[in-house]
């Protein structure tokens, strides 16, 4: 009787540890040859992107023949519209695409899991510059392993730049240096640039400068000198002024659409972007572009190597290993990159750069010697903006506008941000 007893309580018990392991891909660190395994996983993009990552993923199974793949996607916009609910009820997917602006809320949330347990265990990175890997740290934990990395540029076709009596980019340049190549672009009619991304930009300026847009603790912002502010935007303003930049009305109307561009219509020398963004407005342009180095002094400062998304897994998973691995073919596997071929941004593992390097078009392979030779001169990237960040960027926005149409002063300006700036920034606190 006792032995039966025994009998039929291990058998139970091999029922209930069954059970676990079963439906929804097992509890965390499954993921066998021979379990099924069940993962979700969630990005936003165009139908360019959509359709390589499916590629990817059936590739994936393809290699891992006992894991299930559920896709979820949708533009930026409605991506994160359809995150929130999941967030709010704890049914995230298990891998998620996460952009710099949001990842810092996700993870206070405790939303995401820390990634460093994972590292060089299922996710293999000894080939990833330490100054890359970590910008996907957070208050010591490691939240998100880039998808890719950009770098700042300026981005111009150089047949234009010669039209305004100029050889080539100078080496060295300054922002002095800078805006004496605007006034002489404006004096052959053309715009140098097509205006700057106030908060990327003024970010970069305030790094060379030894300072930052935030704060490290998130809770104000990183510069008590007003005096910076107004340098840099009222450099910018004069650029508008000397007619060297279009105006904010002529830009509003052209503003995201590649087609309608300055650069591609041949009336603006070249644009301030991330280098991931040179291959389309290549694409568009059709005709031969270069890109340049940011301006300085101390460019080696400001510059910095930044993700242009992380993958993130989340902290409900119950397939975090599994997870874990497939960032780990993201970032890792040959084939898989040849399918990506750099659209989420120069891949981070050197060997991978090596290795598709063969099968990019022109104007990707420019891209990645450009961000290769950056990466050497760039700086330890500050960390991600904090909560509440999407409010102080579109405050900057806002009065960077009023600059520009001269309906306040650079002073005038730079004290409303900094009041708008530190109202929302104090809520970290």
């Amino acid at each position: 009787m006792v032995k039966k007893a025994i009998f039929l309580m291990m058998a139970a018990l091999l029922v209930f540890t069954a059970a676990c392991s079963s439906g929804g891909g097992g509890e965390q660190g499954s993921g066998s040859k021979d379990e099924s395994v069940n993962l979700r996983i969630a990005w936003w993009g165009s139908d360019t992107r959509h359709e390589y990552t499916q590629k990817v993923i059936d590739l994936y199974k393809t290699k891992n023949p006992n894991v299930k793949i559920d896709v979820e996607y949708a533009s930026f916009d409605d991506y994160w519209k359809k995150l929130a609910p999941q967030a709010a009820a704890n049914q995230l997917p298990d891998i998620i695409q996460m952009d710099i602006s949001y990842i810092s809320q996700y993870a206070q949330n405790g939303q995401l899991e820390d990634l460093a347990p994972y590292l060089g265990n299922q996710i293999k990175v000894d080939d990833v510059a330490e100054n890359v890997i970590s910008t996907g740290v957070i208050n010591g934990k490691q939240y998100g392993v880039p998808a890719g990395v950009n770098v700042l540029g300026f981005q111009y076709d150089p047949a234009l730049l010669k039209k305004a009596g100029v050889d080539a980019m100078p080496e060295n340049l300054t922002w002095e240096s800078y805006e004496a190549l605007g006034k002489q672009a404006a004096e052959k009619g053309l715009y140098l640039d097509g205006g700057v991304a106030p908060d990327i930009f003024f970010h970069y300026f305030l790094r060379t400068k030894g300072k930052s847009l935030y704060n490290p603790e998130g809770t104000g912002l990183g510069y008590d000198d007003d005096a910076l502010f107004v340098e840099f935007f009222g450099l910018m303003q004069r650029m508008i002024e000397q007619k060297a930049a279009p105006s904010p009305d002529v830009a509003n109307q052209t503003k995201g659409i590649i087609e309608e561009s300055d650069l591609v219509k041949e009336k603006g020398i070249g644009v301030w972007q991330w280098s991931n963004q040179f291959v389309a407005l290549q694409q568009v342009a059709n005709r031969p572009l270069a890109i340049a180095p940011m301006p300085g002094p101390d460019m080696e400062k400001g510059l910095y190597m930044q993700p242009s998304m992380y993958w993130g897994v989340t902290s409900n998973s119950k397939v975090k290993e599994e997870a874990a691995k497939f960032i780990d073919f993201w970032v890792n596997d040959e084939e898989a990159n040849k399918l990506i071929k750099g659209e989420r941004g120069v891949p981070i593992s050197g060997k991978i750069k090596e290795a598709i390097a063969p099968e990019l078009s022109d104007a990707t392979k420019q891209v990645f010697e450009f961000v290769a030779s950056m990466e050497p001169k760039a700086s330890p990237m500050s960390p991600p903006p904090p909560v509440g960040s999407p409010e102080v960027i579109s405050s900057l926005a806002d009065v960077v506008e009023e600059l520009n149409f001269g309906k306040i002063t650079a002073e005038q300006a730079a004290q409303t941000f900094r009041k708008n700036a530190e109202s929302v920034l104090a809520n970290n606190k």
